[in-house]
């Protein structure tokens, strides 16, 4: 697993459509489904990443939040299911119902999302305000697996926040996580 940062899609790029199964109810999601009236954020993530695995609890909280603001949320793994079968869409939807995910989760099975957001690692976060206009993208906070700095969200909190009293997003520093495992 490489460490890997955030591509850092350009500012203002408009958020691509998609429609992706969800792994829970599978019934298909498209963006527009997902949008919220104040925003929305799009997260690309995996089952099996340490550094997923390492933020998830307060992710799912901070999802939570979000939508409590109007904000809409999604989750995609675009990960390479035969190579890494715990990212299959079986243990997406085990893992979604195990921690009360409030937002789909989504299955990226061909990568085409990925690519489209530019996305290069999980976690990947992107926040578009209510015109789909990009805003933030890059890291939930400066914890990682080992640093011994407490998960808190701060980043993407402070990003949705802003978002949504329609200021500038000043601070944005790259995710860290593992590559998105890309088909051969």
């Amino acid at each position: 697993m490489a460490l890997t940062p955030s591509n850092m899609l350009e500012l203002h790029t408009k958020a691509p459509s998609f429609n992706l199964p969800d792994v829970v109810t599978e019934q298909h999601v498209t963006l527009d489904q997902v949008r919220g009236e104040n925003g929305t954020l799009v997260i690309f993530m995996c089952n099996h990443c340490p550094y997923v695995i390492h933020v998830m609890e307060e992710m799912v909280k901070l999802c939570k939040e979000a939508q409590e603001k109007g904000v809409g949320v999604v989750a995609i793994s675009s990960n390479d299911v035969m190579n890494y079968p715990a990212d299959s869409p079986g243990k997406m939807a085990i893992l979604a119902q195990e921690l009360e995910f409030s937002f789909p989760y989504l299955y990226d099975e061909n990568q085409d999302a990925a690519k489209a957001y530019d996305a290069a690692c999980t976690p990947d976060f992107y926040v578009f305000d209510k015109e789909d206009a990009l805003l933030y993208r890059g890291r939930m906070d400066e914890s990682r697996p080992g640093n011994d700095i407490a998960v808190t969200g701060t980043d993407l909190r402070n990003a949705i926040d802003q978002m949504i009293l329609g200021n500038t997003i000043e601070l944005q520093y790259p995710s860290m996580g593992c590559n998105i495992k890309w088909k051969k």
